[in-house]
């Protein structure tokens, strides 16, 4: 019975709210994989109470053709200094299956 763990009530999000969370380095290196598939980035972001429904509110237009890891931190960063008690989560949209590639949680609200 040592084995059995509690259940852990803290709501999941996205892709990787399962794993232990990301560092800086390892976020770089999801951002420049989404980048390097040619993924639009687009960023969201929303109250934590609402972060459940289906609507985010969008942090400008995706980035359409955006290349820089940089600039995609830049623009997740900017997201958060203007919402620090909101979530803030990162979407990849695929050109080709007009879908989400990818999409995680950057940045968590209080």
């Amino acid at each position: 019975m040592a084995d059995i763990q509690d259940y852990d009530s803290t709501p999941k999000y996205e892709t990787f709210s399962y794993l232990p969370a990301m560092g800086p380095e390892k976020m770089r290196r999801q951002i420049a994989y989404l980048v390097n598939q040619g993924w639009n980035p687009g960023i969201e972001h929303v109250e934590p109470e609402r972060a459940s429904t289906y609507y985010w509110y969008m942090w400008k237009l995706p980035m359409f053709g955006e290349q820089s890891v940089d600039t995609v931190i830049a623009e997740l960063e900017a997201c958060h200094r203007a919402h620090s008690n909101h979530h803030v989560r990162l979407i990849g949209y695929d050109n080709y299956s007009q879908s989400q590639g990818s999409a995680f949680v950057v940045f968590r609200g209080r």
